[in-house]
């Protein structure tokens, strides 16, 4: 059957131009233009003269864009793998459920995910605040300190860190649970013919087949955490923002309070670099491990 190999390319084109019309103006314009603002010295609204890689050069020894970069590191690291870890745990134990106790408890693990970030910070403000909040009057009742947490730089970071594993971890929880659903029962059958036990069956069965789920979930929560931004913001109020300051926070603050858009621009540059290498070095590593377990 002959086909007409130009007329199936302008279809394909044609088909894919409203996406890449859309996909351009919304990301790839305001990428490029994104760098060339980071080259100048231009303020939040308005052009600037060129100054090519100055930006970038001032934000190396500069303390506060150093905190910022610290403390996104230590949220990442205080989320990232924990947050995986108890997502996983959770699905283990609601796919055990079956029926509407099943149906019960996921809802119940994924309702914070569906909160805006303002509901989020107002329940844990009435929970964790120095003054009226419900734990410190426990605190009270078993003769412990009260702890002013979002004032805290010590406690403010792993206490927020907690927050959001709570606020997030039921999305994880659904991709956990359609990657043991997608598992044939026939292999656990099997397993249990040759006599295997629970932690055999999990770590020669369950863990490896749902290792190319965990990489999906690492990645969505690496790219999310490394863009935190508004729990730290309504956490800080009141507090010590300077000392809370994460990389998003940095920008926000060079360009709406500081109006030095050529500077958050070039910080925003860098977490954007920061963004796709972890990424890719993600991806990678987690698939040569996986080839190295085949």
């Amino acid at each position: 059957m002959l086909r007409n190999t130009r007329s199936e390319a302008i279809v394909a084109l044609c088909l894919i131009a409203p996406f890449l019309i859309i996909y351009g103006l919304v990301f790839i314009y305001p990428t490029i233009n994104l760098f060339m603002v980071s080259l100048t010295d231009a303020p939040l609204i308005g052009d600037g003269a060129y100054v090519g890689l100055e930006n970038y050069a001032r934000l190396w020894g500069e303390r506060r864009f150093e905190t910022a970069l610290w403390n996104t590191a230590y949220f990442v690291a205080l989320t990232v793998i924990p947050g995986t870890l108890v997502a996983f745990a959770i699905a283990l134990g609601v796919s055990r459920l079956k029926g509407r106790l099943q149906a019960l408890v996921l809802a119940l693990f994924f309702l914070p995910y569906i909160l805006p970030v303002s509901v989020v910070y107002l329940i844990w403000d009435w929970t964790l605040n120095f003054q009226f909040g419900i734990a410190m009057y426990l605190f009270d009742l078993v003769g412990l300190a009260r702890i002013p947490v979002f004032k805290s730089t010590t406690w403010f970071m792993p206490a927020v860190g907690v927050i959001t594993i709570w606020w997030t971890c039921g999305f994880s929880v659904l991709l956990f649970l359609a990657g043991l659903r997608a598992i044939p029962a026939e292999i656990y059958e099997a397993a249990a013919l040759d006599n295997s036990g629970r932690w055999t069956t999990f770590r020669k069965l369950t863990w490896p087949l749902m290792w190319p789920v965990t990489t999906l979930v690492v990645t969505i929560q690496l790219i999310s955490q490394l863009k935190i931004f508004d729990q730290v913001y309504l956490f800080s109020t009141g507090g010590r923002p300077n000392d809370n300051l994460v990389l998003v926070y940095y920008v926000f603050q060079r360009a709406f309070q500081l109006d030095q858009g050529g500077r958050a621009a070039a910080a925003a540059v860098v977490l954007f670099v920061i963004v796709i290498v972890v990424s890719v070095l993600n991806f990678q590593l987690s698939r040569l491990s996986k080839e190295g377990r085949a």
